[in-house]
C-alpha cells in the first residue's frame, strides 16, 4: 500500500494548535497540548496500525467499507470493527457518519470521474472513530495515515466530532486518492497541491451530494467539526477572503491566496497547510468563472491533472502549466474553459 508520502495528513493545520498553545485559556491549550499537529504522537500511530485480517479485505466488488471504535484509546488502530458493508446503521452516530459519508466519497469518484476507490481498483475504504491522545484526551483531528482515515471527537467545546463533515471525509480519502496517483511530496509546494487537491474535492464531494452550483456553495471547509465555544466559520475557505480574523481563540487566518504572499519558512513542513490557499483560490476563480455545477468541468480537469500530469515534487507552476494543458485537451485551445483556468493561475500569480 502506498504511503501518502508522510503520516501526517491531518485536517487540522498545525498552525491552529500553534495559535491555541498560546491561548490564556487552560482548557484551550489542553486541546492544542493534547490533540492538534503532534507529530511524533501521529507518526506513532502510523506504526502502530494493525493489519487487517484477510478476510476483511476485497471480498466484494464495487464499495466496501468498515468502521472500528477506537473507543478512545490513540493506537493501535483499528480498533474493534462496529459496522462493515451491507450493516444496517448502529446506535452510534459517528460510526454511522463515518460509514455513510465514505460512501458519498466513493460514490461522487465512480460517478463523477468513473474511478473505484483510492487505487482505482475497489480498495476497501477503512474507518477508525472514536480515536483518542495518548494523553487521554479525545483527539481533535482526523488524519489519513497511508492505510486508513481515523477521526477524533473533539473536545465538545472549540471541536465536536470530526465525521459530522462530509468535505473531511473527502478530504481524507482524497489524499489517499493522491497516494495512488500523483504520489505528491509532502514537503513545500508539493505538499501544499497535496493538501489542495484533498480541500478541493473534499469541497466537491459536499456540492455534489447537495447539488450546489459554484454560486450556492459556501466554499468554506470543515464547518460542521467547530463546537459550540467556536466563533469562526470553518477551518479553510476557498475564497479570497480569510476563513477568520483576530479570532480570541484562533487568531487570524495564515493562508495566502497570492504567491507573491506565500510563506517560505521551515514549519508545517514548508508551508503544506499554509500555502495550499494559493492552488485552492485558484481552482474557486476557475469554478467561479466557468460557472454551473464546479465538479463537471472544472473538478474534471483538476482531477485528471491529478490523476496523470503531476509529478510527486511538482510546483504550482508546475499544477498551473498542467491545468492548462488538461483544459485544452478536454474543451479546446482558447476555450472559455481554458482561458478560465490560464486567468486563474494569473489572478494567484503563479503564472
Amino acid at each position: 500500500m502506498h504511503l501518502c508520502h508522510h503520516p501526517l495528513c491531518c485536517f487540522v493545520p498545525p498552525y491552529m494548535a500553534e495559535t491555541l498553545q498560546g491561548s490564556d485559556d487552560p482548557a484551550v491549550r489542553q486541546i492544542a497540548l493534547a490533540s492538534l499537529g503532534n507529530e511524533y504522537r501521529t507518526a506513532r500511530r502510523l506504526l502502530s496500525t494493525q493489519p487487517m485480517a484477510t478476510s476483511l479485505m476485497g471480498q466484494l466488488d464495487g464499495k466496501e467499507r468498515y468502521v472500528f471504535d477506537m473507543s478512545g484509546a490513540s493506537d493501535p488502530l483499528p480498533g474493534k470493527l462496529v459496522r462493515k458493508e451491507g450493516d444496517r446503521p448502529v446506535a452510534d452516530d459517528a460510526a454511522n457518519e463515518a460509514y455513510d459519508y465514505s460512501g458519498d466519497v466513493y460514490d461522487f469518484y465512480k460517478q463523477v470521474f468513473d474511478r473505484d476507490s483510492l487505487d482505482d481498483a475497489g480498495l476497501p475504504l477503512r474507518s477508525s472513530i472514536h480515536v483518542g491522545d495518548t494523553f487521554g484526551a479525545p483527539m481533535s483531528n482526523a488524519f489519513f495515515n497511508g492505510q486508513q482515515m481515523a477521526y477524533g471527537d473533539g473536545d465538545g467545546n472549540l471541536f465536536t466530532r470530526f465525521t459530522r463533515s462530509l468535505d473531511v471525509v473527502g478530504h481524507e480519502l482524497t489524499h489517499g486518492i493522491v497516494s495512488f496517483t500523483s504520489k505528491l511530496d509532502y514537503f513545500a509546494e508539493s505538499g501544499a497541491l497535496n493538501e489542495s487537491f484533498a480541500d478541493i474535492m473534499g469541497s466537491l464531494v459536499s456540492q455534489w451530494k447537495y447539488s450546489q452550483t459554484v454560486t450556492q456553495a459556501d466554499w468554506y471547509i470543515g464547518k460542521e467539526v467547530l463546537g459550540p465555544g467556536a466563533r469562526i466559520q470553518g477551518i479553510r475557505t476557498l475564497m479570497g477572503e480569510k476563513a477568520y480574523a483576530n479570532d480570541p481563540d484562533f487568531g487570524t487566518d495564515p493562508q495566502p491566496k497570492h504567491y507573491q504572499d506565500r510563506y517560505v519558512g521551515g514549519r508545517d513542513r514548508g508551508g503544506v497547510h499554509i500555502n495550499s490557499g494559493i492552488p485552492n483560490h485558484a481552482f474557486y476563480l476557475a469554478a467561479m468563472t466557468i460557472g454551473g455545477y464546479a465538479w463537471e468541468k472544472t473538478g474534471k480537469i483538476w482531477y485528471v491533472t491529478l490523476k496523470s500530469a503531476l509529478g510527486s515534487r511538482a510546483t504550482f507552476w508546475d499544477a498551473a502549466n498542467a491545468t492548462i494543458a488538461i483544459a485544452e485537451q478536454l474543451y479546446g485551445t482558447d476555450s472559455s474553459e481554458q482561458n478560465a483556468v490560464r486567468n486563474a493561475w494569473q489572478q494567484v500569480g503563479v503564472i
